[in-house]
């Protein structure tokens, strides 16, 4: 997650006016740094449910890698194009391949994993969150195409979403009462 910071250049120019033209890559930086963030968290708290190493884990575990080293490409594009429909998009979409990905392995931990009564409140619960995330990169495709601000505000939400856990709005959405043990 760190490398994407070599995408941010300081100005050859001194002086906060130069600093202030930086404000879409850093956007776009600590949107991206923020969704890696999520991943990792997540991942970890997934893993605490698997039980045994099969390929199917393994490959799932390297699809969800994969498609989380494309944001770096995709974030320095949406930086440097911020209001650009085609960077809109592009960032959408490969915000989509790790949330398919990640559903994917969640899947196949939820099949091989613990059968806990926790364990199954966790695949339920963020089951769900992953599915609404899903529906939301998918409905911003679209619409980064006409509206890129409209675009990125729904990845925005999506980290949002997932920053707040087992708060209120996953209550309202998911119907759940959350994790046990947290």
């Amino acid at each position: 997650v760190t490398i994407m910071v070599l995408e941010m250049h300081a100005p050859e120019e001194p002086g906060f006016s130069a600093l202030w033209h930086l404000r879409p890559v850093f956007f776009a930086y600590v949107l991206s740094y923020a969704y890696v963030a999520i991943y990792w968290v997540n991942h970890h708290r997934l893993f605490s449910h698997a039980t045994k190493v099969s390929n199917r884990l393994l490959w799932s575990n390297i699809a969800l890698l994969f498609t989380l080293s494309l944001v770096p490409f995709s974030t320095a594009y949406l930086g440097r194009h911020l209001a650009s429909s085609e960077a809109a998009f592009l960032y959408n979409f490969t915000l989509l391949l790790p949330a398919l990905a990640y559903y994917w392995l969640e899947s196949v931990i939820r099949r091989t994993g613990s059968q806990s009564v926790a364990s199954q409140t966790y695949y339920r619960a963020t089951s769900r969150k992953g599915i609404a995330a899903v529906i939301i990169y998918a409905l911003a495709l679209p619409i980064s195409l006409y509206a890129p601000v409209i675009g990125v505000s729904l990845a925005g939400l999506v980290a949002l979403f997932w920053m707040l856990p087992w708060g209120p709005l996953d209550r309202f959405f998911l119907r759940c009462e959350g994790p046990e043990g947290e």
